[in-house]
């Protein structure tokens, strides 16, 4: 039996789009995106500052490369979800399927055919980059498409499918109080 290409948790979409980010010809008009002038040089800026920019100019690649592009202003919940799943393709992190005898456990023994996808932790960080990165170019906070409350359910059952899948729980990491200087 083959595997499922698609993966086993949750996803309520519609349709796949087969996505090419090469020869862009993204309309200038249509998407606002860093420019060498305007900002400081990739060498000053913060390895998250870095990441955020990176993956600004991907997602926006990503919006030109539909037929006819999409303009930011336009840009949905739903374009964004398409871009988590185009990004999914890229994953480093083995998720096994129901089906695969190594379903839940965290240290499987041997090769299995189940796909490399996308940690929910990755998918987590890229929406919030994401999510900054659209105010910081010009986007209307009250409709930051990156905060649609689909995105964070879908994250949610990732997340939860994942920790099956892998046998690995995610505990919520606990903040440290602030230490208030030497103890005496």
């Amino acid at each position: 039996m083959e595997p499922n290409p698609e993966p086993d948790y949750p996803i309520n979409h519609h349709h796949d789009h087969h996505h090419s980010l090469s020869n862009m010809d993204i309309p200038i008009n249509t998407i606002t995106r860093p420019t060498t002038t305007d900002s400081p040089s990739s060498s000053t800026l913060s390895r998250y500052e870095n990441q955020k920019r990176r993956d600004w100019n991907t997602f926006c690649q990503y919006l030109g490369s539909h037929r006819p592009p999409i303009p930011l202003a336009a840009c949905t919940g739903m374009h964004v979800f398409d871009f988590l799943r185009y990004q999914d393709q890229f994953g480093k992190t083995k998720v096994h399927h129901q089906t695969c005898p190594f379903f839940g456990l965290p240290s499987p023994p041997g090769p299995c055919p189940c796909p490399l996808r996308q940690a929910w932790g990755s998918l987590d960080a890229l929406l919030g980059r994401l999510r900054a990165a659209y105010e910081e170019n010009g986007g209307d906070p009250g409709a930051n498409p990156f905060g649609a409350r689909g995105l964070r359910v879908y994250l949610k059952e990732v997340r939860d499918y994942q920790t099956k899948a892998r046998g690995v729980s995610y505990e919520k990491k606990r903040k440290r109080p602030k230490q208030k200087g030497p103890s005496p």
